[in-house]
């Protein structure tokens, strides 16, 4: 069992200083890997880390 964290996509873009509606495409477009709960998206932190990762190396 592991104990992963987890961001909304309003915690996201003001981490990434972007907007929120730019985090949900990436969604869409399965840049960013997440989980729905309900009507919220969920997005691991090792997600995020790897997304942070790819998009720096470009």
């Amino acid at each position: 069992m592991t104990n992963e964290q987890y961001y909304t996509i309003e915690e996201v873009a003001k981490m990434l200083k972007v907007a929120y509606l730019t985090v949900y495409r990436w969604i869409q477009l399965g840049k960013l890997h997440s989980k729905k709960a309900g009507k919220q998206y969920r997005i691991e932190k090792s997600e995020l880390d790897k997304f942070m990762e790819l998009t720096k190396r470009k």
